[in-house]
């Protein structure tokens, strides 16, 4: 495949692991901004490395934004989906629809908005 390809470019960086549940992390919730501690916490499991370069990544990529507020000590610094990032938050929810159907029976998971869940 050429690495010109738009599905080549594409699934390079959102095949990487927790790309897609940082997208879902920060689609989560009532809140539409969340800090690194809070997404580092929501997470188990994912190193603070790995979590400051997908950040990176997906900021590069314009999936999220990052706002950085120097007025207050310590440094605030927040993350949030771009437009780009809500609409892929549906393709998400596509795969999550076809792996209920067809792959995996999770009875916890049957919320159809991912924002509402809990877990």
């Amino acid at each position: 495949m050429d690495k010109d390809c738009t599905i080549y470019k594409t699934t390079n960086f959102i095949g990487k692991r927790w790309t897609l549940l940082i997208l879902l992390e920060l689609y989560r919730g009532k809140q539409k901004q969340k800090r690194y501690s809070q997404l580092k916490n929501n997470l188990p499991g994912i190193t603070p490395k790995i979590l400051s370069v997908r950040l990176k990544e997906l900021e590069k990529e314009e999936l999220i934004i990052k706002k950085i507020d120097t007025n207050i000590f310590p440094i605030k610094c927040e993350y949030s989906l771009t437009k780009s990032g809500e609409d892929f938050i549906k393709i998400i929810k596509d795969i999550k629809k076809w792996a209920l159907r067809w792959k995996t029976k999770n009875t916890i998971c049957r919320n159809a908005d991912c924002r509402e869940c809990i877990l």
